[in-house]
């Protein structure tokens, strides 16, 4: 069994789970679309998606939603971080895009 992505305008639409023998193809025959297989411990195209995920197809890699303009991916942590970092209690601040800042709510 692998894991499958279908991918509309380069954002995943669908996930699915098929047989070993059932590859992309199988899937565009039957089903429509661009499936790209995946792996769930992320080896293969960078992450694991899921619906609403980035498909980057210079890197061959999916991404999560960008949660703010101003954010960058970090490629080793593979997740989205603030062009500033955090104070360190994370639970008293919320990110505020117009002034590129942490704020106290």
């Amino acid at each position: 069994m692998a894991w499958y992505a279908k991918i509309q305008n380069n954002v995943v639409v669908e996930v699915t789970y098929a047989p070993d023998k059932n590859d992309s193809d199988w899937l565009y025959r039957e089903f429509g679309g661009v499936w790209l297989k995946c792996k769930e411990d992320g080896s293969l195209r960078n992450l694991f998606p899921t619906i609403g995920f980035t498909y980057n197809e210079n890197e061959d890699s999916f991404y999560p939603p960008k949660p703010f303009e101003s954010w960058n991916f970090d490629r080793v942590e593979k997740r989205w971080t603030a062009p500033v970092s955090c104070p360190q209690d994370t639970n008293r601040y919320k990110w505020d895009e117009s002034t590129t800042s942490w704020v106290r709510p």
